[in-house]
């Protein structure tokens, strides 16, 4: 199983402090150092120094860092025009020595848009624009050089585009998709997804939605087994019941109800649980969601005592 180390740092975090973060998960051994892509805090916290945009941290972490994976879990459609996020990751993409995956999303947070002046829309607009968005993005990454891409859309039009800069990896930078959604997020997981994730969901939950998308794999000619399962879990782990307690208490939650919704506990009741949610619903992948980022032993602990033994 692969284990990646996933931040939220509209929580509160400057570069600096993802940066000793993604630091930390490289010299630990994971695989991987995502953030999430949001402009505005959830919850009480006070979101200070403020936020920090997704793409430009993972341009100044491609060139920080050496061999984990980078990416977002996930960048909302609503953001950028896709033609302008297109050549961001191909350029991180490049500056990382093809390191970079696109967790990408319709949007969906109401307050943040409205903070920044950022429109929503309706949820079919919504939907029509990520759909036209999944298009854009992975045709100007595969037209061949030399070639040139064009697109005539509801929402989008592009003529003659010269589909450059090209990505690091070929034929494109790997899509995660996830979400909850019945018909028209399968059938866009298994067009376009490298990744199929189930965020912060109940193992009978996540492996109903990854039978779906395998169903809307199958239907259109795709072997299911070509799109990687993964999970996304809060994390708090502790050598003892006092260390456990007191990581709780630093990011604000309970200790009953970590054990019910994360991967929460000692060492071996994570083990014990991911393994199950492993049996469960076949995924090969976890995030693992990490709110306290000043605590750096949290990494530690969990690369010694866990991770070993689901790898």
């Amino acid at each position: 199983m692969d284990f990646r180390i996933f931040t939220e740092p509209q929580q509160g975090a400057s570069y600096d402090d993802l940066l000793r973060v993604a630091k930390a998960t490289e010299d630990g051994g994971f695989d991987a150092f995502f953030r999430s892509d949001h402009f505005l805090k959830m919850g009480s916290v006070s979101g200070l120094p403020g936020p920090t945009d997704a793409w430009i941290t993972m341009a100044g972490l491609a060139i920080e860092t050496s061999r984990v994976r980078l990416g977002t879990l996930v960048t909302a459609a609503t953001f950028r025009h896709p033609s302008v996020l297109a050549i961001s990751v191909a350029q991180v993409d490049r500056m990382s020595g093809g390191r970079v995956e696109l967790g990408f999303g319709a949007g969906w947070y109401e307050a943040e848009h409205r903070a920044y002046g950022i429109p929503l829309y309706d949820v079919g607009e919504r939907f029509d624009r990520y759909t036209e968005q999944l298009e854009i993005i992975t045709g100007l990454w595969e037209t061949p050089s030399g070639e040139t891409f064009s697109h005539d859309g509801k929402h989008y039009r592009l003529e003659d585009s010269p589909a450059l800069p090209k990505p690091a990896q070929s034929p494109r930078p790997p899509v995660i998709i996830g979400g909850g959604g019945k018909k028209r997020t399968p059938a866009l997981a298994a067009r376009y997804a490298a990744e199929f994730n189930a965020a912060f969901t109940d193992s009978a939950t996540a492996a109903t939605q990854f039978e779906r998308v395998a169903a809307a794999a199958t239907e259109i000619g795709r072997d299911p087994a070509e799109i990687v399962r993964s999970a996304a879990q809060v994390a708090c782990v502790g050598r003892d019941e006092a260390e456990f307690a007191r990581r709780a208490e630093a990011i604000g939650r309970e200790v009953g109800e970590l054990r019910e919704n994360g991967l929460a506990g000692s060492p071996a009741e994570v083990v014990d649980k991911l393994g199950r949610y492993r049996e469960a619903t076949g995924i090969s992948r976890v995030y693992l969601q990490i709110l306290d980022l000043s605590d750096l032993g949290h990494l530690d602990l969990i690369a010694s005592e866990v991770v070993p033994q689901l790898s």
